[in-house]
């Protein structure tokens, strides 16, 4: 049924927008591909999982804890490792190469830590009633990923366009150099931008975890894949275009899946990417950047 198909994939499309969200954020602020923004998600998830399983949190409280604990492992990915390159100019790709040997490092150490086998949240954990709408069903968890990953992205919408930080990111995000000579304090504004974004991508994992019912070291991999998709489809460093890209990538697979088979989930996620980079390859929000001063 169409209807319903539409529901699953407004659901699974609002946790992509939510992870390209971050990823875009950092790109567009500070001007790095974040290849371990996908390990972000991962170990958000593992934390809100051990939060509920070992400390006995509910739902909500969980979720805070994979907030902050995110968000400060992205501060500290910033400070310990992209700061230094920024202070020493390195070219665009080394912060790249540097954050996917950040990747590889805590996939390695959280599948040591925890094995390869999937986990799973306690039953439970949240309500399975279905609200029933004609022949139209959806689950409370679906329900509240839609609510909440919609409330976080226009909260940082209005930040984005109607704020004073909003306005001083989308500054610094033109010339780091100009918006320094103005009295912006550039480097504290970096590092908010990195925990705000690992923390977005924190929150997505355990909104993805909770859908499939599954944690492992390696879930964030396919979702850095999607997110690279996203934001080029919706436009690099666009925050529009993350949500509009993550919502009809969502409805592409989901479609895809119900429509032609599920062999063909990936092929529609890149073949939109690819046909996306050959007709504009700025994205559909995008325009060709240039840093200035």
């Amino acid at each position: 049924m169409l209807e319903q198909q539409l529901i699953n994939a407004l659901s699974l499309g609002s946790v992509y927008a939510l992870f390209a969200l971050g990823f875009t954020l950092v790109f567009g602020v500070l001007g790095v591909i974040n290849l371990s923004h996908g390990t972000v998600f991962m170990l958000g998830a593992y934390a809100a999982l051990q939060a509920v399983t070992r400390l006995n949190l509910p739902l909500s409280a969980a979720l805070l804890v994979a907030f902050v604990f995110s968000g400060a492992l992205g501060l500290a990915i910033d400070v310990l490792v992209l700061r230094p390159l920024r202070q020493r100019q390195a070219p665009h790709l080394i912060p790249m190469i540097a954050t996917i040997g950040i990747a590889i490092f805590f996939n390695s150490a959280t599948q040591g830590l925890f094995g390869a086998e999937n986990l799973r949240f306690p039953s439970g954990l949240v309500p399975d009633q279905q609200l029933i709408w004609g022949d139209i069903q959806i689950s409370v968890l679906e329900a509240g990923i839609v609510i909440f990953s919609f409330s976080l992205m226009a909260a940082m919408l209005m930040v984005m366009k109607k704020t004073q930080l909003g306005r001083a990111l989308r500054a610094i995000a033109e010339s780091p150099k100009a918006a320094a000579l103005l009295g912006i304090n550039v480097e504290g504004l970096f590092m908010l931008t990195s925990f705000i974004a690992a923390a977005l991508g924190g929150i997505g994992g355990v909104l993805i975890a909770l859908y499939s019912n599954a944690v492992f070291p390696l879930m964030g991999q396919p979702m850095l894949h999607k997110g690279i998709a996203v934001i080029i489809l919706g436009g690099m460093g666009d925050i529009r275009g993350a949500l509009v890209g993550g919502l009809f990538l969502g409805f592409a697979e989901v479609l895809a899946v119900a429509y032609i088979g599920s062999t063909m989930r990936d092929a529609i996620a890149f073949g939109l990417l690819f046909v996306v980079l050959l007709l504009r390859p700025q994205g559909l929000f995008g325009k060709v950047l240039e840093r200035k001063a």
